[in-house]
């Protein structure tokens, strides 16, 4: 897989197991949420986003 399929995959993953939480464990969970939405926000703007850079540091194929 390339960078950013690994990349929606975990964003997808990140907001439902967060969505989870805030029903079974605590509505704050949901600031979790609101975070991964702006880094998805912002990236589209700056064309940077944190988790790519992970993704590509540990070898992760671009494409």
């Amino acid at each position: 897989m390339t960078v950013n399929r690994y990349l929606r995959l975990i964003a997808g993953f990140f907001v439902m197991l967060s969505v989870v939480l805030s029903q079974l464990h605590s509505p704050a969970w949901l600031y979790f949420t609101a975070f991964v939405g702006l880094n998805l926000f912002q990236s589209a703007f700056t064309n940077w986003c944190p988790m790519m850079t992970i993704l590509k540091k540990i070898g992760v194929r671009e494409g």
